[in-house]
């Protein structure tokens, strides 16, 4: 079999869009951190959802490295470029998600100097600056950042730095530029419709069932506030095209749009994704015994973002765009590593079904049973 580069490209990119989407749906854990106290008005109802969630977190985290790993691996210049350039950003992230783990595990411990309620507001914090920032992050692809690229300098034996940031704020800027903040805000308001979707489904009391159904309302009118605005301009503006010939990289007006049209198979994914997010959400607001809307929306969320990232780097686009050197921006093709290490990397691959059906086995153990007061009340339980 004569696999080519250009199919290793295309092939890793999926990976890394698969991964990003996956990272997502698993921030439910963060969107239950920010509802601890709307939800939880009790302690003990507190501490209900904080076990929920809890559970839980170790998966968004390995995701969250993997997907980074990952972009290491198969893309080592937007690597370097963004992680090595944008670094305020991706540093508050990790401070973020440090923040949650020391949360979880210290908050119950016996004599701990801060107190559980310092704690619980670090988890608040995670809950809603590590989806906002994220999302942030991800609306450079589709809005650009400010860099350059020079890969002459590789032969500067003084400084061998290929890419430079271009303002002092390293990445914060990103937080300033509108439609980055719109995908942020669509990404944290989803992440708290799918955390109380998880809440129905995974906690067994009447009051918290009662309060999460109520709240999906305000969460999903909001979410579709940022994330109809952001697509509608998304699809509607100019986007960051390139060249296959000469790999010269212009703004072409409708790209993501005609991205989807000439992707008809993505254009179906986002589709379908965007029914199930849909389905899942209203026919929880409709029904009081329906608890599967998290399955429905995660599946859903899943394709929904998956479909946007592959826009993102298909069919001829850049998917991490200068704003400030067209030329400077990232594509697949002058991004990726060496035709050999995408090959190596792909026979290792084909163990992620592996991994996958592991993490459900798993994830199926901790949720045979309903988080209730019982358990909660028993100490020889292990909760947080």
């Amino acid at each position: 079999m004569n696999i080519t580069y250009l199919f290793l490209q295309h092939y890793w990119w999926f990976l890394i869009s698969l991964l990003g989407a996956l990272l997502v749906f698993l921030m439910f854990v963060q969107g239950g951190q920010s509802l601890l106290f709307t939800i939880g008005k009790t302690e003990l109802q507190q501490k209900m959802l904080i076990n929920s969630t809890g559970r839980k977190w170790g998966f968004t985290f390995t995701t969250l490295v993997t997907f980074g790993g990952a972009f290491f691996a198969s893309f080592p210049l937007f690597y370097s470029t963004s992680f090595g350039g944008a670094y305020w950003v991706w540093l508050l992230i990790l401070l973020c998600f440090v923040l949650q783990a020391v949360s979880y595990e210290f908050q119950s411990q016996k004599g701990n100097l801060l107190g559980k309620k310092t704690y619980q507001v670090f988890l608040i914090l995670n809950g809603m600056l590590g989806p906002i920032l994220i999302g942030t992050a991800v609306g450079t692809f589709f809005n650009g950042a400010e860099f350059f690229v020079n890969k002459a300098n590789i032969t500067d034996m003084g400084m061998p730095v290929i890419s430079h940031w271009a303002t002092a704020w390293h990445g914060l800027e990103a937080a300033f530029v509108v439609w980055n903040l719109f995908l942020g805000l669509a990404v944290f308001f989803l992440s708290r419709v799918l955390a109380l979707l998880y809440f129905i489904n995974n906690v067994n009391d009447n009051v918290i069932d009662f309060r999460c159904r109520k709240q999906l309302w305000i969460e999903t009118a909001l979410f579709l506030v940022f994330f109809l605005t952001f697509v509608g301009r998304l699809i509607l503006s100019e986007g960051f095209a390139v060249n296959p010939d000469t790999e010269e990289v212009f703004m072409q007006p409708y790209k993501y749009l005609n991205n989807l049209l000439q992707m008809p198979v993505v254009l179906v994914i986002m589709l379908v994704g965007v029914v199930l997010v849909l389905w899942g959400i209203i026919q929880t607001l409709l029904s009081k015994f329906f608890t599967k809307g998290i399955w429905l929306a995660g599946c859903g969320t899943v394709l929904t973002v998956l479909a946007l990232l592959l826009c993102a780097g298909w069919n001829n686009t850049a998917f991490y765009p200068s704003t400030v050197d067209l030329q400077s921006s990232l594509t697949i093709y002058n991004s990726s590593s060496s035709y050999f290490t995408l090959k190596t990397m792909m026979y290792v691959s084909f163990l992620i079904p592996f991994v996958l059906a592991y993490i459900f086995y798993a994830w199926r153990l901790l949720d045979i049973h309903k988080i209730d007061e019982k358990e909660m009340k028993d100490e020889k339980q292990i909760t947080y």
